[in-house]
């Protein structure tokens, strides 16, 4: 999982560009040998959603293929060769001149295969890579799942999320080379003794014996044994990253003798701690509220495609209006946005695709999904896990129960939570604190779902809409709703809080007084009273407004134009009255409790 790099030791080659493109709807191209090439190919980008650039492709979900041809550079002869796509939703598999070299299910994420012995090097090679999106019940995040929440909101195509189930390569497709004496993995660990931090680097390597760790001006030496070492570094009088002082360290790791390498790996470090107290977040021993969005990869034409000027756009915005930490709503976003908010100092609430998890379908179908979000919760530690900016795990959106509907209602008696759903999000739970107990771990909530399931988690984060789903129209009884179950969470729970779903949808330009519902006005006193409500509560740690920018979604009878219009900025980031809003009152001393 570590992305790649171009060193004097290393080298990368990226694909990205337009490569020839062909839809495969009866799924017969791997049997007619399509990966050598296409006969009725057409041009598409890559990265990009394909669905936003042909008319016939909108909703198309299926099969398709793209072929590219590319020479290896002659130097990279004697080296390992490696293929890496940085994501392909849902499902692909990857042939590298006629040669099958592997296959990867679950979008968002990373993957990589050594083509070493498939290559040539006398001749461009031919690198071909099937793609396909079917939603399906079992599928993480699922879709056409019998009476789910596509039919209550009759979208189309039928997902279980409200946000648009994009397909294609939506990330750069690189070669890259590195020596057989390599390093494989690198984990970086912090922690903070008085005014110094304390940086754990632990290293495994291929046909190493001995290596070193530069970090800043200080070095450490790496002793191998079975491809494993480690080396532990004090930095005296440690500048803390955080968001206002992102400072990052360089750190190399270095095989073989200083004077003779034989690879070298460099990455920035944040020195930063992450912890709980009671009803608080503690950022290096400081409390921290955290003030921002929920957000998606979505722009108009690229759809997920990775968007270089659009991330940083979106990072500038960020900054403007005092955000100080967004959640990855609803899957692993690119590394070059976990890289931009290492440097720029935003916290991240890292999420996998685990969207609107039901659990119908029988026993064999529940554990199919759990062995998929045990998959990508793995590969998403394993991507991110040396991120600063990354400071809590989301195993899970909006979970839903079987009586989900009778929860949401209210009145009479709820009956206990099946506890084999609570055994399902424990093992997530337990998951991640094996892997990487240096972080917290959450569960975003419905409305309405069971409090048994946020119960392990360090902190509670839930989505909740009063004043939009539930008392619409109606801003005062719905914040007196909202404080009301607060209070009786944090009595349960004892945790810190963090809305990290609440908003109204908007229409840019409506104007309503009074406010009423889709206004401008509306939704600032949405807002408004959420963030007062927030600033009563000590126990509150963070506020996430739904959404950062307006963004597509399946067609639906509640969703205009087939967007979701909860955004504070339009989709092409044009502010809306609650942007100027949370500018003026984020950006004010003492926003980190907003209010106050």
């Amino acid at each position: 999982m570590l992305y790649p790099q171009q060193n004097d030791k290393r080298n990368c080659l990226d694909l990205s560009g337009i490569w020839d493109f062909q839809i495969d709807p009866g799924e017969v191209g791997e049997a007619e040998g399509w990966f050598n090439g296409l006969a009725a190919a057409r041009p598409m980008a890559v990265p990009a959603s394909w669905n936003d650039l042909y008319d016939d492709l909108r909703d198309y979900l299926g099969m398709a293929w793209y072929v590219t041809e590319s020479y290896i550079p002659a130097g990279w002869q004697g080296e390992q060769v490696m293929l890496r796509v940085g994501s392909a939703n849902y499902a692909a598999k990857v042939w590298i001149n006629g040669t099958l070299a592997g296959g990867h299910e679950g979008g968002h994420l990373p993957f990589e295969f050594d083509i070493s012995g498939l290559v040539r090097w006398d001749a461009p090679n031919t690198i071909a890579v099937q793609v396909e999106n079917h939603l399906m019940p079992n599928r993480v995040p699922a879709g056409n799942v019998e009476g789910g929440m596509a039919l209550f909101m009759r979208m189309f195509p039928a997902a279980t999320f409200d946000f648009y189930p994009y397909s294609g390569l939506h990330r750069a497709v690189q070669l890259y080379s590195r020596p057989q004496s390599h390093i494989a993995n690198v984990t970086v660990t912090t922690d903070i003794d008085g005014a110094d931090g304390i940086v754990t680097v632990a290293v495994e390597a291929e046909g190493a014996a001995s290596g070193s760790v530069r970090l800043g001006d200080q070095a450490a030496a790496l002793s191998f044994q079975n491809g494993t070492a480690q080396a532990r570094i004090r930095v005296t009088n440690a500048r803390l990253w955080g968001p206002d002082d992102p400072y990052l360290y360089p750190l190399t790791v270095t095989l073989g003798d200083a004077t003779s390498p034989t690879d070298r790996y460099s990455l920035d470090v944040g020195i930063r701690t992450i912890a709980v107290e009671g009803g608080t977040i503690l950022l290096n021993g400081q409390s921290i509220f955290l003030k921002g969005f929920g957000k998606h990869e979505d722009f108009s034409v690229s759809g997920r495609g990775d968007n270089r000027p659009v991330t940083v756009k979106d990072y500038a915005l960020l900054k403007w209006i005092g955000a100080n930490s967004y959640r990855t709503a609803h899957y692993p976003y690119s590394e070059e946005q976990m890289r931009m908010a290492d440097r720029e100092g935003i916290l991240i609430i890292d999420e996998i695709p685990n969207v609107s998890l039901q659990f119908g379908g029988g026993d064999e179908a529940v554990a199919e999904r759990l062995r998929m979000c045990k998959q990508q919760m793995s590969e998403l530690i394993a991507r991110d896990k040396n991120h600063p900016s990354v400071v809590m795990w989301s195993i899970a959106n909006e979970p839903m129960p079987p009586d989900l509907m009778r929860r949401m209602m209210g009145g009479g008696d709820v009956p206990p939570v099946d506890p084999a759903t609570t055994a399902f999000f424990q093992e997530l739970y337990d998951l991640c604190r094996a892997a990487d107990p240096t972080r917290l771990v959450t569960l975003v909530g419905v409305g309405g779902g069971p409090v048994e399931w946020l119960a392990s988690s360090d902190v509670v984060c839930i989505n909740r809409y009063y004043g939009w789903y539930s008392q619409s129209g109606q801003l005062d009884a719905g914040r007196a709703a909202l404080e009301n179950e607060l209070d009786s969470l944090y009595d349960q729970l004892g945790k810190p809080i963090i809305i990290t779903e609440f908003g109204a949808d908007t229409l840019a330009g409506n104007h309503s007084h009074p406010p009423a519902m889709w206004s401008e006005e509306y939704q600032v006193e949405m807002l408004w009273g959420y963030l007062d409500a927030a600033a009563a509560r000590p126990f509150l740690a963070g506020l996430h407004i739904w959404n950062f920018a307006d963004f597509k979604t399946a067609q639906g009878i509640m969703r205009a134009a087939s967007m979701n219009h909860k955004g504070v900025f339009t989709r092409d980031r044009q502010p809306k009255m609650a942007a100027h809003f949370l500018a003026e009152r984020w950006n004010q001393p003492g926003s980190d409790r907003p209010g106050e």
